[in-house]
């Protein structure tokens, strides 16, 4: 199979989690044990970078404090207008000392395409299981998160194929893996603390520029 029919299969096979997600609706919205708070050590799992390389997250924050993003599905129009905010902040981030590493729902094949399109100015690791997501206490939201006033219904196919699938697909705004998962954003200490534990309470729940440098300074400090 070539690269490009491997990287079609798996926008396909994106595209059927995501219908599947958004036919059953949100299944993960309540915590079942409190999830890591700022001053609690930083789960450090092992993920795939976009190469396929395993990397361990504590390597960011190995000698500096590092900004964690995780990301909703690339077909978001939320994450692209964080990402036109994140643009302009990155070399402030940098000044303060942090490393900014990206977490995706891809698979690295897919993390590699959308960052070279995108230029995205980070490194992604790829977590299409979610394990980090939930290992960082990041649930899925309810449609009133995500969708705010829009009359979703459980196993509307009908609409979810006419507004979303095929409208959008082979565009930047396909929509693929999970359509309710939530972001987060967080700062990690170069000693492996939580600072800031920003988990979005709704999709365009962006962190201030200000509070994400006020954590890193005192993470430096």
């Amino acid at each position: 199979m070539t690269a490009e029919a491997n990287l079609a299969r798996l926008e396909a096979e994106a595209e059927q989690r995501w219908l599947t997600g958004w036919l059953t609706g949100p299944t993960r919205i309540r915590y079942e044990e409190l999830p890591p708070q700022p001053g609690d050590a930083a789960p450090d799992p092992a993920l795939q970078d976009t190469s396929g390389d395993a990397r361990r997250l504590s390597e960011f924050w190995a000698h500096s404090p590092a900004l964690v993003i995780f990301m909703r599905h690339f077909g978001c129009s939320c994450l692209m207008e964080r990402w036109e905010g994140l643009r302009n902040d990155l070399a402030d981030f940098a000044e303060a000392g942090a490393r900014v590493v990206g977490i995706c729902q891809a698979e690295p094949e897919r993390a590699r395409a959308v960052s070279e399109r995108r230029a995205y100015q980070f490194p992604l690791l790829c977590d299409p299981e979610l394990n980090a997501y939930r290992a960082f206490g990041l649930l899925e939201g309810q449609p009133s998160q995500i969708l705010h006033d829009f009359a979703w219904e459980p196993g509307d196919e009908e609409t979810a194929r006419t507004l979303f699938l095929e409208p959008r697909r082979g565009t930047e705004r396909a929509v693929v893996d999970s359509p309710w998962q939530l972001p987060g954003e967080f700062v990690i200490s170069a000693e492996g603390r939580i600072e800031l534990a920003h988990r979005y309470q709704y999709c365009e729940d962006f962190p201030p520029r200000t509070v994400i440098l006020g954590a890193l300074h005192a993470a430096s400090s």
